[in-house]
């Protein structure tokens, strides 16, 4: 799901289910240690998938304990994104990323009354310029998450629904992304990076937001000139 929308500079690691190999390292289990089996299972595996990242990136295993507001702790110079929902647990991991924001949810519309309470009006306007087939109120939703994500980290402050505007691109599927507050922690640089991908399948959707850092960026940008 996720890795086709990511940049090779990030590392992906999913599971459609909880493999029985996953499991947590001693400052972990402490995190989960009075969790309901089902907070415990996502939170397994979630790490267990972490954990496949962090070596495909070339890092030893390492916990990856909740800090504030619950997202995940990183080894220094790591940035990264972890979504679990019905069914489906993934890991999105970089060295060369600024940030990284990754969601996936249930294929399915969002409860009654939820879009009105995270949409702007220019977004539920623009959502109802969509093609059909894809619920787009709650993709809308994803992807949200998966900027807050990249945005929290980044800033430590939080990020109102109402404070970002999202607008998809079905040709291309990817979306835009729009901050309506200051983001001086990000910078303009850090800002226009802030554009994402959308992936649906096997019953789910998916978001991801990647960010590069200035090393990445310029890499980017002289890939892009040397294949015109």
């Amino acid at each position: 799901m996720l890795e086709p929308i990511l940049p090779p500079w990030v590392a992906v690691a999913e599971a459609f289910g909880d493999p029985p190999e996953a499991a947590l390292l001693p400052a972990e289990e402490a995190v989960v240690a009075r969790a309901a089996t089902r907070r415990r299972l996502a939170f397994t595996t979630a790490r267990h998938c972490a954990r496949l990242a962090m070596g495909r990136l070339g890092l030893p295993p390492a916990a990856i304990l909740p800090g504030a507001r619950g997202a995940p702790g990183w080894p220094p110079g790591v940035t990264g994104s972890i979504t679990h929902t019905t069914g489906y647990r993934a890991a999105a991991l970089s060295r060369e990323a600024l940030a990284v924001g990754v969601d996936a949810e249930p294929h399915g519309p969002l409860p009654a009354g939820v879009l009105a309470r995270i949409a702007t009006a220019a977004e539920a306007a623009a959502l109802r310029r969509l093609p059909p087939g894809t619920h787009w109120d709650r993709m809308l939703f994803s992807a949200k998450e998966s900027v807050y994500k990249a945005w929290f980290p980044l800033t430590g402050r939080q990020l109102g629904f109402h404070q970002a505007e999202i607008f998809f691109e079905p040709d291309t599927r990817s979306f835009s992304v729009g901050f309506l507050v200051p983001a001086p922690e990000v910078g303009e640089a850090g800002a226009a990076g802030f554009r994402g991908r959308f992936a649906v399948g096997r019953g789910l959707l998916a978001t991801a937001v990647a960010v590069p850092d200035g090393r990445t960026r310029h890499a980017v940008l002289t890939s892009a000139i040397r294949a015109r």
